[in-house]
């Protein structure tokens, strides 16, 4: 990482909740993935939430819980409602709050829907969000989100060949018990391989997707 000094994070003092990062990180994938239906419904999006790929930890969120959410996420200028004549609809306004360009956006939605990756986790599942030429280009925006204390490299765990990534939207202490749960699970037990993980995600979109299109031609028939 560059020796200059970072530029503190406006969530060093104020860290968004597991609910929040999880909100967030969704609506930035599916404006990526699934464009023709963003901005996103609650239900849509509550959907995302709770994909059982893709996703670490796995959540089981509800409406109102969700809404409340967004609703935090929206005084902090990094949502926003967009009121419809048949339903209202969430969109993220990070890359503005934050000023991100589009590849560091990505890899911080990576980074709060599946936890701490390497960089060729990263290059890897972010194939159909942002075309990254290689990991050095992700290694050179990553020590960029670095300096403004929004992503951090960690220390290497016992096992690990390779280094890690986290963003630091979140609780400290959440990503601590994260890493613990991670370091206790048996690697045999760790799910799919990325592969595998990548196809059902992309089924999972495509359900989602259509899910949507069904909501809006059941509103019209109203």
């Amino acid at each position: 990482m560059s020796e200059s000094s970072p530029t503190p994070s406006p969530f060093a003092d104020a860290p968004l909740s597991a609910v929040e990062v999880r909100a967030l990180g969704c609506l930035i994938e599916k404006q990526a993935t699934t464009p023709e239906s963003y901005p996103l419904t609650l239900n849509a999006l509550q959907l995302a939430c709770n994909q059982k790929t893709s996703r670490e930890p796995l959540m089981n969120l509800h409406p109102g819980e969700l809404a409340q959410a967004l609703r935090s996420l929206e005084q902090r200028g990094l949502t926003r409602l967009v009121m419809g004549s048949r339903a209202d609809r969430w969109e993220q306004r990070a890359d503005k709050q934050l000023e991100l360009v589009h590849a560091q956006l990505i890899l911080l939605a990576l980074l709060m829907l599946r936890g701490p990756q390497t960089l060729g986790e990263l290059f890897a599942r972010s194939a159909r969000l942002h075309a990254f030429d290689d990991q050095e280009e992700v290694r050179h925006h990553l020590e960029r989100l670095a300096m403004r204390e929004l992503a951090c490299q960690l220390p290497r765990q016992s096992g690990q060949r390779e280094e890690r990534y986290a963003h630091q939207l979140g609780d400290p202490a959440e990503l601590e018990s994260l890493l613990a749960a991670r370091a206790e699970e048996p690697a045999a037990s760790r799910g799919a391989s990325s592969a595998q993980e990548e196809r059902i995600a992309a089924l999972e979109e495509r359900l989602a997707e259509l899910e949507a299109r069904l909501a809006r031609l059941e509103a019209s028939a109203d």
